[in-house]
Order: C-alpha cells, then sequence, then structure tokens
C-alpha cells in the first residue's frame, strides 16, 4: 500500500527502494500487483514440552502457595522423558508464577529526643580502613 501511494505521489522507485530498504526488483514486482497481498495463518506447531504441560501445571497447583523453581520441574519432566531444553520450560512456567506484593511501609516516629538508631560500619579502600559511627534519630519534623 505504502508503495501505491509513494508512486502515485511521483515518487521514483529508487528513492522509495532506499527509503524502505527493499530492492527495486521488489518495488517494480509490488507497483505491477493489483491487489494486496493476503497472507494466510500458520498453522501452530506443536512443541516438545507440549505433552509435559498437563503435569506442570498440576504440578504448579499442587504446590500453591509455594513456588517450585524450573529447574526442579525441569528435572521431573526429563524423567518422564522431555528432551527440550529448559529456556522453553521456563518462558512456560513463568506465567504462572505468584506476583509478589511488597508490604507497604510503615513509618516509625518517636517524640524528639525519645529514641535513636545507631549503626557502626568499615569501610576499606586499599589497605587502611575506616571505622564509621551513624546514629539517626527516630524523629522526624515536617
Amino acid at each position: 500500500m505504502d508503495i501505491h501511494v509513494r508512486f502515485a505521489q511521483g515518487q521514483s522507485i529508487r528513492k522509495m527502494a532506499r527509503e524502505l530498504g527493499i530492492s527495486r526488483n521488489t518495488v517494480k514486482h509490488h507497483l505491477q500487483q493489483q491487489e494486496m497481498p493476503t497472507y494466510a495463518k500458520r498453522s501452530q506447531q506443536s512443541s516438545k514440552l507440549a505433552p509435559f504441560k498437563p503435569y506442570l501445571l498440576q504440578r504448579i497447583e499442587l504446590a500453591k502457595p509455594d513456588w517450585i523453581p524450573a529447574t526442579v520441574l525441569f528435572d521431573e519432566v526429563v524423567e518422564r522423558g522431555y528432551q527440550g531444553g529448559i529456556a522453553q520450560l521456563r518462558r512456560f512456567v513463568c506465567q504462572f508464577k505468584p506476583s509478589i506484593v511488597p508490604e507497604p511501609v510503615v513509618r516509625f516516629e518517636t517524640q524528639p529526643g525519645q529514641q535513636m538508631q545507631i549503626d557502626f560500619t568499615t569501610i576499606r579502600r586499599g589497605e587502611r580502613s575506616l571505622k564509621a559511627f551513624v546514629a539517626t534519630l527516630g524523629y522526624f519534623a515536617c
């Protein structure tokens, strides 16, 4: 469609080929076609993992609320005759992994001078080390 529109606007075959990143012969071929090309949908090929999907779904469902690592599932299906790779299995099982919702952060505030958090650390640079002491008050003033 784009080639026909550009040609109707007076653009040369050479310029269309350069801008679209295709050969001049391809541009000429599409200009000679009177109707738009149609493409048939490809048939879905079965994967090596397809026969093992019901087993994997059952294992994932039985393990809830816990999660079974893909490496463990991979070992189990290999024992059952799976000959594919672990990457294909990981792509399949990751869609069933429950998302972990982080707990909301609750601020802990006290009255001025009531509480302080103290931390010690060691900073190493080369042969010398530096000891650090950090004290943070639990009071927050707006």
